[in-house]
């Protein structure tokens, strides 16, 4: 068993100074947390892989293809591999679990700022 708690996993992705920070790899998945502070902008570009974003904190609206949709603590998104998708208007610092399948090959390849 892997266990993680959420101000930890915080604390490590703000201490390394990045917007992202892969805290489990698996061999069918990946996860991630994702952070945007209130006006920040979302510069990700598609990923390879299907994904799931969990909002922990934060509000935010999200285009996925055509579609948008207003985010808050506890809204689910699923995104298909290879479709273009922006967190926007970002209103409160936004905290979002990712988590991917299957597994990023690198957390620091292209698609997270």
């Amino acid at each position: 068993m892997k266990a993680f708690r959420l101000d930890e996993l915080e604390a490590e992705r703000a201490a390394n100074d990045g917007a992202y920070l892969q805290f489990l790899r698996e061999r069918n998945m990946s996860a991630g947390l994702y952070a945007l502070d209130a006006g920040e902008l979302d510069t990700q570009q598609p990923h390879g892989q299907d994904e799931i974003y969990l909002v922990v904190s934060g509000r935010a609206s999200i285009t996925v293809g055509m579609e948008t949709t207003q985010v808050g603590r506890g809204s689910v998104v699923y995104v298909p591999a290879g479709v273009a998708h922006k967190f926007h208007h970002v209103t409160e610092d936004l905290r979002v679990m990712v988590v991917f399948s299957p597994p990023r090959a690198d957390p620091r390849a292209p698609g997270f700022p």
